[in-house]
């Protein structure tokens, strides 16, 4: 949600950094609209003196014995009244239109990123790891051996259709344990409240966060009205919707592992083979609540964070900055971070991890109150994965594929399986 004080201010501003995700000039629509709810309001609040003061008049005519004036009188606040519920229904109107047009634009970017139309304008900013040399051709994940009898489509897809997947045995306790590996590190080395959230919610805190109104075909809603969250940024992000903070509360660190439920929408024929694009996902998601000045460090901090996980599993990977025309609607900046796929021979998206400003505070009137004592101010949201479990599991196994069909997991994962090192070529943990 945009601040319509801003639009008023620097219109142009406003527009040019529109243009910058492909979007024509919107700003003499906004300030049209406004002016008209403006005039309604005003015109309203005349009527309203007035009929006031007509109101008082009425007396007076009726004491003085005055019919004619107390009848005129008593004809024109009858009028007023009749125009002020005319006014008042046009400047609702009206508000609500401006609210409608401003909650379906996205966020403006911050001019430190690039400006670009998808991915192929992006900037790698780092890079970690070498990828690693095999002396035979590396399989996708679900046609390496070891990984083929714990990943099962077929039944999922009798069960459930397609984009879905079962997976057991050893595959089902990597994934587990990846998942584990994650929160353990986000709480103990990273400081991260562990919150478990429900993964449904109200229409309002999808709109809170951005999915709604324009990306609803993108997730699941019920038949009584609740929606399946496509990422825990919804539930997290949401806890301080509506809240008043104090500045001293901040910054607030959040990390949940929640089951997530996207349709997809528009993606047909896009990875369709594997497990890389699901219907129903788990991730680990991060959530980061803080002051307007610290929230450029604090997305630093969060990507570095997603970075790490991927650091001590020992897989390869490159952070990018997402050029203007390749970031989700409520981002201001965002860093992907592309793990290596031998399988596919290229870096895919692992992470996402964005710093949205006060465009989601504004819509979830999310504020805090500074320590100095002035009046509150909209807070910044940040969130982020750290990270999408089951593409995490795809790395890790396409990654320590061996000749033989098995896979030898990262040193770091022992612990988790009772000190099982490797997945044979059979599918078991050894």
């Amino acid at each position: 949600m945009h601040d319509i004080r801003t639009i008023r201010d620097t219109p142009a501003a406003f527009d040019a950094a529109l243009s910058r995700r492909g979007i024509a000039p919107v700003s003499a629509e906004i300030l049209a609209i406004d002016e008209s709810r403006r005039a309604a309001i005003l015109a309203a609040e005349t009527a309203q003196a007035e009929a006031n003061k007509a109101a008082k008049d009425v007396g007076a005519a009726k004491a003085a014995g005055n019919d004619a004036e107390f009848e005129r009188l008593r004809a024109l606040v009858a009028d007023k009244k009749a125009q002020i519920a005319t006014l008042t229904e046009q400047a609702k109107a009206e508000d609500a239109r401006l609210q409608d047009l401003l909650i379906a634009l996205p966020n403006l970017p911050d001019p430190s990123i690039p400006d670009g139309k998808d991915e192929a304008d992006n900037v790698e900013i780092r890079r970690y790891g070498t990828p690693r040399t095999m002396d035979f051709a590396p399989l996708e994940h679900y046609d390496i051996p070891a990984i083929r009898p714990g990943m099962d489509f077929e039944t999922a897809a009798k069960l459930s259709g397609s984009r879905f997947v079962l997976l057991s045995g050893a595959v089902a306790r990597l994934h587990r344990a990846l998942a584990q590996f994650m929160l353990d590190t986000h709480v103990e080395d990273h400081g991260l409240l562990e919150t478990i959230t429900p993964v449904m919610v109200r229409e309002e805190m999808m709109y809170g966060t951005g999915q709604l109104p324009k990306f609803g075909e993108d997730s699941y809603q019920t038949t009584n009205g609740w929606w399946l969250i496509p990422t825990a940024e919804v539930t997290l992000t949401n806890i301080v919707n509506g809240l008043t903070l104090d500045e001293t509360d901040l910054p607030r660190r959040y990390v949940a592992h929640t089951q997530c439920f996207r349709s997809e929408a528009g993606s047909a024929g896009r990875d369709t083979s594997g497990m890389l694009r699901q219907h129903q996902f788990e991730k680990v998601e991060m959530v980061s609540i803080t002051a307007p000045e610290d929230s450029a460090a604090e997305h630093t901090a969060m990507t570095r964070r997603a970075e790490v996980i991927l650091e001590k599993l020992d897989l390869p990977y490159r952070t990018v900055v997402l050029c203007a025309g390749d970031m989700g609607a409520g981002a201001t900046k965002t860093h992907d971070i592309e793990v290596w796929l031998p399988g596919q021979n290229t870096y895919r998206e692992i992470s996402s991890v964005s710093v949205c400003g006060d465009y989601q505070a504004r819509r979830m009137n999310a504020r805090f109150k500074p320590t100095d004592g002035g009046k509150p101010q909209f807070v910044h949201t940040l969130n982020g994965s750290g990270l999408a479990v089951g593409r995490t599991l795809i790395a890790v196994v396409e990654n320590g594929q061996q000749a033989d069909g098995s896979v030898d997991l990262p040193a770091v994962l022992h612990p988790y399986l009772r000190g099982k090192t490797r997945i044979t070529a059979s599918g078991d943990l050894a």
